[in-house]
């Protein structure tokens, strides 16, 4: 649980700050996309098939941070700050940067209590691991197509 409030103040905070290369516009839609994408993927793995769970199995109030303030200022935070304009080279040393960044904090979210939140089910950060690039990049070609709907719109 402190790991938990600790990581979205400090993480929207950072994000707060981070925001300002991007739009309005653009934040609110990884904000909205990362809530939606996150809500239908834990329906499946974690409600259905109890890959993995905030806290307790099944629904539970004390998880809404974590649906809510920790996977999109993080999702803000990486785009921000993405290199766009750089050399494929430097673009997956990035990804492969927050890769590293991403398994290691998961792995302090599975502390025990007070400090951590997420428990593993049948789940394993190798799952984590290959699901993360894939979702990374979902992300960044989510948000060249909403770049490219804010540029017609602009013309």
């Amino acid at each position: 649980m402190i790991l938990l409030y600790t990581s979205a103040f400090i993480f929207n905070l950072v994000a707060f700050k981070a925001s300002h290369k991007m739009s309005a516009n653009k934040v609110v839609h990884i904000w909205c996309f990362t809530t939606a994408f996150q809500l239908i993927w834990d329906v499946f793995v974690s409600l259905k098939y109890h890959g993995y769970w905030y806290f307790t199995q099944g629904i539970d109030f004390s998880a809404l941070p974590a649906y809510f303030l920790l996977v999109q200022p993080v999702n803000v935070i990486f785009l921000a700050w993405y290199p766009f304009k750089k050399p494929i080279k430097k673009r997956l040393y990035y990804i492969f940067i927050w890769l590293i960044f991403l398994l290691l904090y998961e792995e302090l979210t599975t502390l025990p209590k007070p400090w951590g939140f997420f428990r593993y089910g049948w789940w394993n950060i190798w799952y984590s691991g290959l699901l993360d690039i894939i979702l990374l990049s979902i992300l960044i070609q989510f948000y060249k197509w909403i770049s490219k709907l804010e540029d017609k719109i602009r013309n």
